[in-house]
C-alpha cells in the first residue's frame, strides 16, 4: 500500500462548493444541504484502502457523537471506479450500510471535488465552522493499520470540540496518511 500525506490546505480557506451524487439514494446532494449549524466535516475516504477499512467504524461512530451538537459529516470518493470498480457507486453503497454511515457517502466521479480541495489521499479530513472557513484538516489520530494503536478520532475530535467551545484550535496539526487518490 502505497503511504500518500494531505497536500494541508490552508486554514481559513472557504469550503469549495459541490454538488454530488449520494450513492445511497441516488440524489444529487449539494454542500450546502448538508452544512452544519455549527461545523461540517469533510471526508475523502474509499472502499478499498486499508488505511479507510481501519478507520470506517470511528468514521461511523464519530458522525453520530457530533451530529446532535450540529456538526454534519460528509464523505466523498473521488477514486477512479473504472480502474478501481470496488470504488464504485454500488460498492460504495453497500460500504455505507454495511459501516452504518449517517452521512451521505458522494461520488465525485469527474474528480473535481477532490482537485478543489486539494485532497491527496484517502482518508483526507478537512473540518469546517458553521461559517465554512477551514479550522482544521489533516489526521483522525496516529492509528494506521498495523501500528497497534487504538482508533479513537483524538485529533479530529479534539478540533471539533474545540469548535463547539469556542475555543482555539491548534494549528500544529498532522497531515493525514493513507492511499494516494487514484486518479484518471
Amino acid at each position: 500500500m502505497a503511504r500518500t500525506t494531505s497536500k494541508m490546505m490552508a486554514l481559513g480557506t472557504k469550503a469549495p462548493e459541490f454538488e454530488l451524487l449520494n450513492t445511497v439514494d441516488d440524489s444529487i446532494e449539494s454542500l450546502h444541504e448538508w452544512k452544519g449549524v455549527k461545523g461540517t466535516v469533510i471526508m475523502f475516504i474509499c472502499n478499498h484502502c486499508p488505511f479507510v477499512k481501519h478507520v470506517n467504524h470511528e468514521l461511523s461512530k464519530l458522525a453520530k457523537d457530533f451530529k446532535p451538537k450540529g456538526i454534519e459529516c460528509i464523505a466523498i470518493s473521488s477514486n477512479d471506479a473504472k480502474n478501481y470498480p470496488q470504488d464504485g457507486p454500488q460498492n460504495m453503497k453497500q460500504n455505507a450500510i454495511d459501516h452504518d454511515f449517517i452521512f451521505p457517502y458522494l461520488y465525485d466521479q469527474t474528480q473535481a471535488v477532490a482537485k478543489a480541495y486539494d485532497a491527496a489521499c484517502t482518508p483526507d479530513f478537512y473540518a469546517f465552522d458553521k461559517d465554512l472557513k477551514l479550522v482544521y484538516r489533516g489526521q483522525l489520530d496516529d492509528s494506521r493499520p498495523g501500528n497497534d494503536i487504538p482508533v479513537t478520532g483524538k485529533d479530529l475530535r479534539a478540533a471539533l470540540n474545540a469548535l463547539l467551545d469556542n475555543s482555539e484550535i491548534s494549528e500544529d496539526q498532522k497531515p493525514s496518511l493513507g492511499c494516494g487518490i487514484k486518479w484518471k
